[in-house]
């Protein structure tokens, strides 16, 4: 028979091999949510040794932690577990995580301390969320251009018949007809805009620098703020077949978006990387033209950040909700996407577009 003593040091040998070999990230914190513990998982994870990130705040180890600190220390309180499906940690390079986060209480050597036991999922959910949403835009697209055309038929004749009458009346009548007509013009116009572009990209190969060149002088002219850019460009990214009008369109609309929310202590990154394995509507790329637009703006509320890519969906009291939809429109046409990641104080809108495979890929 075993004594009780060698019994207890069998199982911490074993437990602290065992989480040291977990493919699960582990922290352990302690009752001021400090970091007392990460097995190696969790340093590849996060990208940050246990030497570093030791008594640090938990939530200050990151750019950014949608994890909810009052509900970490109500775990202490209480010692009530809870699981977080949805966690999004910024790493200080840039890099986005997104984790499901297991969250309880233990005690180790009589002391309360929390532990969090972390799953990454940024794979599967971004498939998920992609596709999700690629069925939900395009779903509201052929809603509006079903309602687009039924509308765009009873205002041309309506325009017909105000035309036709302008002719039969007085001078003096002729101001009701021209009213007719100019709201009739003004309804089609707006039809058109919420069917977005229809004409096909003239694709021709060239260096994005020049269209973010110019869009960044347009912008510096346009800016009553004084709104400080900056270009963060990678010059090895090479040409890339595009349709520059569109591409200038995309990003004139992102820009000025950005522009109208930031005050005088604004900030625009213009951004270009080469990026890696990437899930573009479902199909794996292995080498793309990534283009950030960063602000440091209010952020987007959460409540819209699924849906700001809708038509006829905006933040502001005077948009329109076109602006984003149709930059969607015009990066699926590049046979890319548009996606945004967003919190108070920054804003990233992506736009990332495949490099052709090369003949021996």
């Amino acid at each position: 028979m075993h004594s009780s003593t060698q019994l207890k040091e069998i199982r911490q040998y074993y437990q602290q091999q065992l989480v040291s070999q977990l493919g699960t990230a582990v922290v352990v914190l302690n009752d001021r949510l400090e970091v007392k513990y990460l097995n190696p998982s969790a340093e590849a994870t996060f990208n940050k040794s246990l030497n570093r990130l030791l008594d640090a705040p938990f939530v200050e180890c990151f750019v950014h932690c949608s994890l909810d600190v009052e509900r970490l220390a109500q775990v202490v309180r209480t010692g009530q577990d809870f699981t977080d499906s949805d966690v999004i940690l910024e790493l200080i390079d840039g890099s986005r995580i997104s984790l499901e986060v297991s969250v309880s209480v233990i005690r180790i050597d009589g002391k309360t301390r929390v532990l969090l036991e972390c799953k990454q999922i940024d794979k599967q959910k971004q498939i998920n969320t992609e596709m999700f949403q690629e069925q939900q835009w395009q779903a509201a697209r052929d809603l509006i251009r079903g309602l687009a055309h039924e509308i765009k038929n009873p205002l041309g004749g309506l325009r017909g018949a105000a035309q036709l009458l302008d002719r039969e009346l007085s001078t003096e009548q002729k101001e009701y007809t021209s009213l007719i007509i100019e709201q009739a013009d003004r309804l089609t116009n707006l039809v058109d805009r919420l069917l977005g572009p229809n004409q096909l990209p003239k694709l021709a190969p060239m260096n994005i620098h020049q269209v973010l060149e110019t869009v960044y002088q347009l912008k510096k002219y346009d800016n009553a703020k004084g709104v400080r850019f900056i270009r963060d460009y990678d010059p090895s990214i090479p040409e890339i077949d595009v349709d520059p009008e569109k591409l200038q369109q995309t990003l004139l609309n992102i820009v000025g978006n950005a522009l109208q929310v930031l005050d005088e202590d604004g900030q625009i990154v213009l951004k270009t990387r080469i990026a890696t394995n990437q899930t573009i509507n479902g199909e794996k790329v292995k080498l793309a033209i990534k283009i950030s637009i960063i602000d440091n703006g209010p952020g987007i509320p959460a409540s819209l950040q699924d849906k700001i890519f809708y038509p006829m969906v905006s933040g502001r009291a005077s948009g329109t909700g076109l602006g984003l939809s149709i930059a969607q429109t015009l990066v699926h046409q590049h046979h890319g996407k548009l996606a945004c990641h967003s919190y108070p104080g920054r804003t990233e809108f992506s736009i990332i577009l495949p490099l052709p495979k090369r003949p021996n890929q």
